[in-house]
């Protein structure tokens, strides 16, 4: 019977397996390190695989570490920039980043090599829609839907680019026939209704919202389309009650917050809508809308200085706002710093020369100063004006205008006391498709915490922000000094473009170190620690390579086998991604933590880690009974109490479930409690 290859065989030479084969140590073969150290030197600076790179750049984009990414996806282009993938996922890491005329620039490079790939069209597309180019994102999804008819995503975003571009009419017959194909698609109903009400038809708006409201009664977006349409009505009560609905649904839009609390002035609940613009300027310190309606509501109040500090903000960025510019002159006026309220007044009234109430104020100002001709100047122009009939009478400033409301375009001066607000606000977002390479909506393994693994990056968890700490990880840092200190981590943070070069600079390193040992054990701790530094770049097929090799060597490594089974299970998931079936994989991990535990029996992360493979697996019962070990051996490890909870939950105990996620929330891990929510609101 022919013998099965051990799995690292392609990566050593024959001496090697021959060596392995009779059960002799390497270091006995006496040269034979020779060949090992030349061998891992070659390697190490031979060409680079490209499909091994190209794979690398996607897991990197994956798990949203676009920095990194892109330096791989560099990498292949510098040697083949004939290929369209490595422009496509370059330029939708730029997409991720911001860099929109990157990412076009990307596309466009793409779109040349292979112009028959429908999501390119889409991902510049919606590039294009950030770069407010709507014509020419328009263009892109005609292209993109040649090739994908039923793409529904693309039907809808043609119908945003139409919007934005003004043919409302034939964005209304696109939405129709969205929703008579898609009677599902909750955001078609959405978007209809919000071009109603953009264009003030506001019955026909009210129809399409009770619509959207049925399909879907948990969306954020329909309940603030509501509110603004209730607000717009005057209905202070049903517009409050619909923004707190959108606030709990999608907590993280700013100007809910904002037009909540000028409802509540209209309630007046002054505290309340107070709390509300400063909860929309936490959320976003640079936000202009809640700086100046802040300051007018300060200013009704009576906290003259704060409210200044809001205009000071809004000027900074808008020096010519003469809105702004005026309420800051009638503050410092009132806190008494008549030279800088004179300033403002006249910058004012510099572009609007017969503004009454700001002659008269600025009059009263030059009299408190003794400037007495100014101020009669001044009192002379007003007093010629309204003598002039024609012009009318100007309405001074009142509590009773600042329950009025002016869109931001709106320029006229004499509505200074008023609520600022959007001038056609769109709050349902265009369809964002699931590239290629991103993760996927999974059933369980996206809720879950995800594994330990080594890291050179502390790992800080939850608001309580402990540190992780393992004896086998401490123990190879005293021992070993590695050139960085390894850590434990649960989630690793992306990495900007400073360390992300820091750790290809690391690689290369220790690929030098390594080529330069001659002593088992220093090569053995460097390989490690380059196995940790690929991983840290998501070149999990190299870190698994290293851990190969190592784990040929020394077969008692807790830490070896920890982290190439973490590592199997990066390239598990990106594989089923890809829909390609790996039990095989799923099984060397479970295999590597079971060796891992065999040889450190009291560590609750190890315990941890086995069971999640498990959970994710769908193997739910054995995952409760490890992740109960986990926590016997560590009952302050918060992540365990969370899929511990999870794994309850899809067992079918809810109740059981619900109250260790309770006890994850209690150590500090606080997205437990909105996991919680969710499925104690579940029917």
């Amino acid at each position: 019977m022919k013998k099965k290859k051990h799995p690292s065989d392609i990566l050593l030479p024959s001496f090697f397996r021959k060596g392995r084969e009779v059960g002799l140590p390497l270091i006995e073969k006496g040269w034979g390190w020779v060949f090992f150290f030349f061998f891992f030197s070659n390697a190490s600076f031979a060409q680079y695989n490209t499909d091994r790179l190209l794979i690398s750049g996607r897991i990197a984009y994956s798990n949203h570490d676009y920095v990194v990414a892109i330096q791989h996806f560099n990498n292949v282009l510098s040697g083949k920039p004939y290929l369209y993938e490595p422009w496509y996922y370059r330029g939708l890491c730029k997409l991720q980043l911001d860099d929109y005329a990157g990412a076009e620039e990307d596309f466009d490079k793409a779109i040349e090599l292979n112009p028959y790939v429908h999501e390119i069209f889409a991902a510049r597309a919606e590039c294009r829609i950030r770069l407010k180019k709507f014509a020419d994102a328009l263009g892109d999804y005609e292209h993109a839907l040649v090739f994908s008819p039923d793409e529904r995503g693309y039907w809808f975003n043609r119908a945003y680019c139409r919007y934005f571009m003004k043919e409302n009419q034939q964005a209304h017959t696109d939405l129709d026939s969205i929703v008579k194909r898609w009677p599902d698609m909750n955001m078609a109903y959405a978007f209809q209704t919000e071009i109603y009400l953009n264009e003030n038809d506001t019955a026909t708006a009210s129809r399409w919202l009770d619509k959207t409201l049925e399909h879907n009664p948990y969306d954020g977006n329909s309940w603030s389309i509501l509110a603004r349409l209730n607000m717009q009505r005057q209905n202070w009560v049903v517009a409050d009650d619909a923004f707190t609905k959108a606030i709990h649904y999608q907590p993280r839009v700013v100007n809910n917050y904002m037009y909540r609390a000028m409802v509540r002035v209209n309630r007046n609940k002054l505290r309340q809508a107070m709390e509300d613009y400063d909860k929309a300027i936490d959320m976003d310190p640079n936000n202009f809308l809640s700086h100046y309606n802040r300051g007018l509501l300060r200013q009704q109040l009576g906290d003259d200085n704060r409210a200044i500090e809001d205009f000071n903000f809004v000027l900074r960025y808008e020096p010519n706002n003469l809105q702004a510019l005026y309420n800051r002159a009638l503050l410092l006026d009132h806190t008494g710093n008549y030279r800088a309220a004179i300033e403002d007044y006249s910058r004012v009234i510099e572009t609007f020369p017969n503004f009454w109430a700001g002659l008269l104020a600025r009059a009263a100002c030059y009299r408190r100063l003794g400037m007495t001709a100014k101020a009669e100047l001044d009192e002379f122009r007003v007093t010629k004006a309204q003598l002039d009939k024609h012009l009318g009478i100007q309405q001074r400033w009142s509590k009773s205008k600042l329950r009025e409301m002016r869109k931001l375009s709106d320029v006229d001066v004499e509505k200074y006391d008023q609520w600022v607000v959007v001038d056609e606000e769109v709050v349902t977002p265009q369809y964002h498709n699931d590239y290629r390479g991103e993760v996927q909506n999974r059933e369980v393994d996206n809720e879950l915490q995800p594994l330990f693994s080594l890291s050179y990056m502390p790992y800080k968890g939850g608001i309580n922000n402990y540190g992780v700490v393992d004896h086998s990880v401490e123990h190879f840092n005293i021992t070993h000094k590695p050139l960085r200190t390894i850590h434990v981590t649960c989630k690793p943070e992306a990495l900007d473009e400073n360390m992300s070069e820091s750790f290809f600079r690391n690689i290369d390193s220790l690929t030098v170190a390594i080529g330069k040992s001659d002593k088992v054990q220093t090569a053995l701790s460097l390989l490690l620690q380059r196995s940790v530094a690929h991983a840290t770049t998501h070149n999990f097929a190299e870190a698994i390579n290293d851990l190969n090799d190592y784990i040929n060597i020394d077969t008692t490594s807790v830490l070896a086998y920890w982290q190439r089974a973490y590592c199997l299970l990066m390239l598990y998931d990106y594989n089923a991604q890809q829909g390609v079936e790996a039990q095989l994989s799923s099984k060397r991990v479970q295999d590597d933590l079971r060796s891992a535990i065999r040889l450190d029996a009291d560590n609750a992360l190890l315990y941890y880690n086995l069971a999640t493979v498990y959970v994710m697996q769908k193997d739910y019962n054995t995952g409760i009974d490890l992740l109960g070990r986990a926590i016997q051996l560590n009952p302050n490890l918060a992540e365990a109490y969370f899929n511990l909870g999870l794994a309850r939950i899809f067992a079918g105990h809810k109740t059981e479930g619900i109250r260790d996620l309770s006890k994850a929330g209690e150590l500090g891990l606080y997205d437990a409690y909105s996991v919680m929510k969710r499925y104690s609101d579940a029917k």
